[in-house]
Protein backbone atom coordinates (compact mmCIF):
# COMPACT_ATOMS: atom_id res chain seq x y z
CA UNK A 1 0.00 0.00 0.00
CA UNK A 2 1.37 3.38 -1.03
CA UNK A 3 1.67 6.33 1.36
CA UNK A 4 -1.25 8.00 -0.47
CA UNK A 5 -3.41 4.89 -0.01
CA UNK A 6 -2.55 4.68 3.71
CA UNK A 7 -3.51 8.34 4.17
CA UNK A 8 -6.88 7.76 2.47
CA UNK A 9 -7.54 4.73 4.68
CA UNK A 10 -7.11 6.89 7.78
CA UNK A 11 -5.15 6.20 10.96
CA UNK A 12 -4.78 2.60 12.03
CA UNK A 13 -7.01 1.53 14.93
CA UNK A 14 -5.17 1.39 18.24
CA UNK A 15 -4.13 -2.11 19.22
CA UNK A 16 -3.66 -2.79 22.91
CA UNK A 17 -0.66 -5.09 23.16
CA UNK A 18 0.53 -7.24 26.05
CA UNK A 19 3.06 -4.70 27.27
CA UNK A 20 0.42 -1.94 27.49
CA UNK A 21 -1.91 -4.29 29.37
CA UNK A 22 0.83 -5.15 31.87
CA UNK A 23 1.70 -1.47 32.34
CA UNK A 24 -1.95 -0.55 32.82
CA UNK A 25 -2.36 -3.30 35.42
CA UNK A 26 0.73 -2.06 37.24
CA UNK A 27 -0.53 1.53 37.24
CA UNK A 28 -3.90 0.39 38.56
CA UNK A 29 -2.26 -1.61 41.34
CA UNK A 30 -0.15 1.36 42.41
CA UNK A 31 -3.05 3.84 42.28
CA UNK A 32 -5.96 1.80 43.70
CA UNK A 33 -4.20 -0.64 46.02
CA UNK A 34 -0.94 1.02 47.06
CA UNK A 35 -2.22 4.59 47.24
CA UNK A 36 0.40 6.17 44.97
CA UNK A 37 -0.48 9.46 43.29
CA UNK A 38 -0.80 9.85 39.54
CA UNK A 39 2.26 12.09 39.61
CA UNK A 40 4.34 9.38 41.29
CA UNK A 41 3.15 6.80 38.77
CA UNK A 42 3.90 9.14 35.87
CA UNK A 43 7.48 9.62 37.07
CA UNK A 44 8.00 5.87 37.39
CA UNK A 45 6.72 5.09 33.88
CA UNK A 46 8.17 8.18 32.20
CA UNK A 47 4.84 9.57 30.99
CA UNK A 48 2.67 12.56 31.87
CA UNK A 49 0.22 12.60 34.78
CA UNK A 50 -2.56 13.19 32.24
CA UNK A 51 -1.55 10.06 30.33
CA UNK A 52 -1.81 8.06 33.58
CA UNK A 53 -5.29 9.48 34.20
CA UNK A 54 -6.44 8.65 30.65
CA UNK A 55 -5.03 5.14 30.93
CA UNK A 56 -6.85 4.44 34.20
CA UNK A 57 -10.11 5.93 32.89
CA UNK A 58 -9.92 3.82 29.72
CA UNK A 59 -9.15 0.69 31.74
CA UNK A 60 -12.28 1.20 33.85
CA UNK A 61 -14.38 2.01 30.77
CA UNK A 62 -13.15 -1.04 28.84
CA UNK A 63 -13.53 -3.45 31.75
CA UNK A 64 -9.85 -4.12 32.34
CA UNK A 65 -10.31 -2.69 35.85
CA UNK A 66 -13.49 -3.47 37.75
CA UNK A 67 -14.26 -1.35 40.79
CA UNK A 68 -16.50 -2.86 43.45
CA UNK A 69 -17.99 -0.99 46.40
CA UNK A 70 -18.57 -3.47 49.18
CA UNK A 71 -20.43 -2.35 52.30
CA UNK A 72 -21.60 -4.49 55.19
CA UNK A 73 -24.75 -6.29 54.09
CA UNK A 74 -26.98 -4.35 56.45
CA UNK A 75 -26.16 -0.91 55.00
CA UNK A 76 -28.14 0.59 52.11
CA UNK A 77 -25.71 2.99 50.47
CA UNK A 78 -28.13 4.32 47.85
CA UNK A 79 -30.89 5.27 50.27
CA UNK A 80 -28.36 6.62 52.78
CA UNK A 81 -26.97 9.02 50.21
CA UNK A 82 -30.44 9.93 48.94
CA UNK A 83 -31.57 10.85 52.48
CA UNK A 84 -28.43 12.88 53.08
CA UNK A 85 -29.00 14.85 49.89
CA UNK A 86 -32.79 15.26 50.21
CA UNK A 87 -32.70 16.60 53.77
CA UNK A 88 -29.30 18.32 53.75
CA UNK A 89 -27.91 16.04 56.47
CA UNK A 90 -24.32 15.60 57.58
CA UNK A 91 -24.84 12.00 58.70
CA UNK A 92 -27.33 9.58 57.13
CA UNK A 93 -27.28 5.80 57.55
CA UNK A 94 -30.01 3.46 56.33
CA UNK A 95 -29.85 -0.23 57.19
CA UNK A 96 -31.81 -2.97 55.47
CA UNK A 97 -34.99 -4.26 57.05
CA UNK A 98 -37.94 -6.31 55.82
CA UNK A 99 -41.51 -6.59 56.99
CA UNK A 100 -40.99 -10.34 57.44
CA UNK A 101 -37.71 -10.06 59.37
CA UNK A 102 -37.41 -13.05 61.74
CA UNK A 103 -37.70 -11.68 65.25
CA UNK A 104 -39.80 -8.72 64.11
CA UNK A 105 -39.41 -5.22 65.50
CA UNK A 106 -36.98 -6.25 68.25
CA UNK A 107 -34.42 -7.44 65.68
CA UNK A 108 -34.76 -4.21 63.68
CA UNK A 109 -34.24 -2.12 66.83
CA UNK A 110 -31.17 -4.20 67.67
CA UNK A 111 -29.72 -3.45 64.22
CA UNK A 112 -30.47 0.24 64.75
CA UNK A 113 -28.51 0.13 68.00
CA UNK A 114 -25.57 -1.65 66.40
CA UNK A 115 -25.30 0.74 63.44
CA UNK A 116 -25.61 3.77 65.75
CA UNK A 117 -22.89 2.41 68.03
CA UNK A 118 -20.55 2.14 65.04
CA UNK A 119 -21.43 5.68 63.96
CA UNK A 120 -20.68 7.09 67.42
CA UNK A 121 -17.35 5.24 67.49
CA UNK A 122 -16.57 7.00 64.22
CA UNK A 123 -17.70 10.57 64.93
CA UNK A 124 -17.26 11.13 68.68
CA UNK A 125 -13.90 12.70 69.45
CA UNK A 126 -11.91 13.34 72.62
CA UNK A 127 -13.49 16.07 74.71
CA UNK A 128 -17.00 15.73 73.26
CA UNK A 129 -20.03 15.83 75.53
CA UNK A 130 -22.38 13.09 74.34
CA UNK A 131 -26.07 13.35 75.19
CA UNK A 132 -28.37 10.30 75.14
CA UNK A 133 -32.15 10.57 75.29
CA UNK A 134 -34.10 7.68 76.82
CA UNK A 135 -35.77 5.05 74.65
CA UNK A 136 -35.68 1.39 73.60
CA UNK A 137 -33.31 2.36 70.81
CA UNK A 138 -30.79 3.63 73.37
CA UNK A 139 -31.18 0.40 75.31
CA UNK A 140 -30.31 -1.45 72.06
CA UNK A 141 -27.36 0.89 71.46
CA UNK A 142 -25.82 0.48 74.91
CA UNK A 143 -24.53 -3.12 74.73
CA UNK A 144 -23.19 -2.52 71.19
CA UNK A 145 -20.89 0.31 72.32
CA UNK A 146 -17.44 -1.23 72.54
CA UNK A 147 -15.32 1.72 71.42
CA UNK A 148 -15.74 5.43 72.10
CA UNK A 149 -13.38 8.37 72.34
CA UNK A 150 -12.86 9.82 75.80
CA UNK A 151 -15.94 11.96 76.44
CA UNK A 152 -18.54 12.96 79.00
CA UNK A 153 -21.97 11.29 78.75
CA UNK A 154 -25.15 13.08 79.82
CA UNK A 155 -28.68 11.71 80.09
CA UNK A 156 -30.99 14.09 78.22
CA UNK A 157 -34.31 13.20 79.86
CA UNK A 158 -35.89 11.35 82.71
CA UNK A 159 -37.32 7.87 82.28
CA UNK A 160 -40.88 6.70 81.86
CA UNK A 161 -42.75 6.42 85.16
CA UNK A 162 -43.96 3.03 83.96
CA UNK A 163 -40.49 1.55 84.52
CA UNK A 164 -37.98 1.67 87.40
CA UNK A 165 -36.17 5.00 87.59
CA UNK A 166 -32.75 3.45 88.09
CA UNK A 167 -32.93 1.01 85.17
CA UNK A 168 -32.24 1.07 81.44
CA UNK A 169 -31.71 4.77 80.73
CA UNK A 170 -29.34 5.23 83.65
CA UNK A 171 -27.58 1.98 82.84
CA UNK A 172 -27.11 3.05 79.21
CA UNK A 173 -25.54 6.35 80.24
CA UNK A 174 -23.25 4.70 82.77
CA UNK A 175 -22.15 2.02 80.29
CA UNK A 176 -21.40 4.57 77.57
CA UNK A 177 -19.37 6.64 80.03
CA UNK A 178 -17.45 3.55 81.13
CA UNK A 179 -16.57 2.71 77.51
CA UNK A 180 -15.56 6.35 76.94
CA UNK A 181 -13.61 6.54 80.21
CA UNK A 182 -15.47 9.74 81.01
CA UNK A 183 -17.87 11.20 83.55
CA UNK A 184 -21.53 10.15 83.59
CA UNK A 185 -24.44 12.46 84.42
CA UNK A 186 -27.62 10.36 84.78
CA UNK A 187 -31.05 11.70 85.69
CA UNK A 188 -32.78 9.83 88.51
CA UNK A 189 -36.24 11.20 87.81
CA UNK A 190 -39.33 10.52 85.71
CA UNK A 191 -39.65 11.96 82.22
CA UNK A 192 -43.21 13.22 82.66
CA UNK A 193 -44.47 14.69 85.94
CA UNK A 194 -48.07 15.30 87.08
CA UNK A 195 -47.70 19.08 86.89
CA UNK A 196 -45.23 21.87 86.19
CA UNK A 197 -44.63 22.65 89.87
CA UNK A 198 -43.42 19.11 90.60
CA UNK A 199 -41.20 19.16 87.50
CA UNK A 200 -39.60 22.47 88.52
CA UNK A 201 -38.96 21.17 92.01
CA UNK A 202 -37.24 18.04 90.71
CA UNK A 203 -35.13 19.99 88.21
CA UNK A 204 -33.72 21.88 91.20
CA UNK A 205 -32.64 18.76 93.07
CA UNK A 206 -28.81 18.57 93.29
CA UNK A 207 -28.24 15.38 91.27
CA UNK A 208 -30.77 16.27 88.57
CA UNK A 209 -29.69 19.92 88.39
CA UNK A 210 -26.11 18.78 87.80
CA UNK A 211 -27.12 16.77 84.73
CA UNK A 212 -29.48 19.46 83.42
CA UNK A 213 -26.73 22.09 83.72
CA UNK A 214 -24.68 20.02 81.24
CA UNK A 215 -27.33 20.35 78.50
CA UNK A 216 -25.74 23.60 77.29
CA UNK A 217 -22.39 21.81 76.84
CA UNK A 218 -23.63 18.93 74.65
CA UNK A 219 -21.68 18.59 71.40
CA UNK A 220 -23.31 15.41 70.08
CA UNK A 221 -26.84 14.27 70.90
CA UNK A 222 -28.69 11.06 70.07
CA UNK A 223 -32.46 11.56 70.03
CA UNK A 224 -35.31 9.11 69.42
CA UNK A 225 -38.73 9.82 67.95
CA UNK A 226 -42.03 8.46 69.18
CA UNK A 227 -45.25 7.95 67.25
CA UNK A 228 -48.61 8.93 68.72
CA UNK A 229 -49.85 5.39 69.40
CA UNK A 230 -49.58 2.82 72.19
CA UNK A 231 -46.07 1.51 72.66
CA UNK A 232 -44.53 4.08 70.32
CA UNK A 233 -44.10 6.96 72.77
CA UNK A 234 -43.33 6.95 76.48
CA UNK A 235 -45.27 10.20 76.85
CA UNK A 236 -48.32 8.74 75.07
CA UNK A 237 -48.26 5.68 77.32
CA UNK A 238 -47.98 7.82 80.47
CA UNK A 239 -50.95 10.09 79.70
CA UNK A 240 -54.62 9.45 80.35
CA UNK A 241 -56.86 8.39 77.47
CA UNK A 242 -58.62 11.77 77.46
CA UNK A 243 -55.27 13.61 77.25
CA UNK A 244 -54.10 11.42 74.40
CA UNK A 245 -57.24 12.08 72.38
CA UNK A 246 -57.15 15.79 73.16
CA UNK A 247 -53.59 16.06 71.83
CA UNK A 248 -54.47 13.90 68.83
CA UNK A 249 -57.28 16.33 67.95
CA UNK A 250 -54.70 19.12 68.14
CA UNK A 251 -52.69 17.30 65.48
CA UNK A 252 -50.11 15.38 67.55
CA UNK A 253 -48.47 12.64 65.50
CA UNK A 254 -44.94 12.58 66.94
CA UNK A 255 -43.03 13.04 70.18
CA UNK A 256 -39.44 14.26 70.39
CA UNK A 257 -37.76 14.90 73.74
CA UNK A 258 -41.20 14.98 75.38
CA UNK A 259 -42.53 17.65 73.00
CA UNK A 260 -45.47 16.83 70.74
CA UNK A 261 -45.35 17.63 67.03
CA UNK A 262 -47.89 17.80 64.25
CA UNK A 263 -47.19 16.50 60.75
CA UNK A 264 -45.44 19.74 59.78
CA UNK A 265 -43.05 19.60 62.72
CA UNK A 266 -44.82 22.30 64.73
CA UNK A 267 -45.03 21.98 68.51
CA UNK A 268 -48.47 20.95 69.79
CA UNK A 269 -49.58 21.66 73.38
CA UNK A 270 -46.52 23.61 74.55
CA UNK A 271 -47.94 23.60 78.08
CA UNK A 272 -47.01 19.91 78.31
CA UNK A 273 -43.34 20.93 78.18
CA UNK A 274 -43.64 22.35 81.69
CA UNK A 275 -44.23 18.81 82.98
CA UNK A 276 -41.22 17.34 81.18
CA UNK A 277 -37.67 16.80 82.41
CA UNK A 278 -35.72 16.75 79.15
CA UNK A 279 -33.44 18.84 76.97
CA UNK A 280 -35.40 21.61 75.24
CA UNK A 281 -35.60 22.33 71.52
CA UNK A 282 -33.75 25.62 72.04
CA UNK A 283 -30.91 23.73 73.71
CA UNK A 284 -30.87 21.10 70.96
CA UNK A 285 -30.59 23.80 68.28
CA UNK A 286 -27.25 24.82 69.80
CA UNK A 287 -25.81 21.29 69.60
CA UNK A 288 -23.42 20.85 66.62
CA UNK A 289 -24.48 17.26 65.87
CA UNK A 290 -27.98 15.94 66.63
CA UNK A 291 -28.65 12.39 65.40
CA UNK A 292 -32.22 11.10 65.05
CA UNK A 293 -32.91 7.39 65.59
CA UNK A 294 -36.03 5.89 64.02
CA UNK A 295 -37.09 2.39 63.00
CA UNK A 296 -40.28 0.72 61.88
CA UNK A 297 -42.88 1.80 59.32
CA UNK A 298 -45.20 2.80 62.18
CA UNK A 299 -42.77 5.60 63.06
CA UNK A 300 -42.34 6.85 59.49
CA UNK A 301 -44.80 9.75 59.73
CA UNK A 302 -43.38 10.77 63.10
CA UNK A 303 -39.86 10.72 61.66
CA UNK A 304 -40.93 13.00 58.82
CA UNK A 305 -42.40 15.44 61.36
CA UNK A 306 -39.21 15.33 63.43
CA UNK A 307 -37.00 16.17 60.45
CA UNK A 308 -39.21 19.17 59.63
CA UNK A 309 -38.26 20.78 62.95
CA UNK A 310 -34.78 21.49 61.61
CA UNK A 311 -33.26 20.12 64.81
CA UNK A 312 -31.40 17.25 63.19
CA UNK A 313 -28.36 17.03 60.96
CA UNK A 314 -28.11 13.26 61.11
CA UNK A 315 -30.31 10.15 61.03
CA UNK A 316 -29.96 6.41 61.50
CA UNK A 317 -32.99 4.54 60.24
CA UNK A 318 -34.22 1.46 58.42
CA UNK A 319 -35.49 0.75 54.93
CA UNK A 320 -39.18 1.15 55.84
CA UNK A 321 -38.74 4.64 57.25
CA UNK A 322 -36.33 5.71 54.49
CA UNK A 323 -38.77 4.70 51.76
CA UNK A 324 -41.47 6.88 53.33
CA UNK A 325 -39.10 9.83 53.68
CA UNK A 326 -37.96 9.54 50.06
CA UNK A 327 -41.41 8.94 48.54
Amino acid sequence: MSTRQRQKAGPRAHHTGPEELVHTAAMARRFYLEGQSKTEIAEEFGISRFKVARTLEAAVRDGLIRLEIRLPAELDAERSDALRTRYGLRHALVFNSRADDPGGAAVVTHRLGAVTADLLAEIVTDGDVLGLIWGPEIEALSPELTSLARCTVVQLCGVTPLRPVDANAVDAVRRAAAVARGAAYPIYAPHLLPDGKTARMLRGQPGIAEAVSRFSHITKAVITVGGWSPGLSTVYDALSESEREDYRRQGACAEVSGRLLDAEGRVVAPELSERIIAISFDELRRVPDVILLADGAERAMATSAALKTGLFNGIVTDTAVAEHLLA
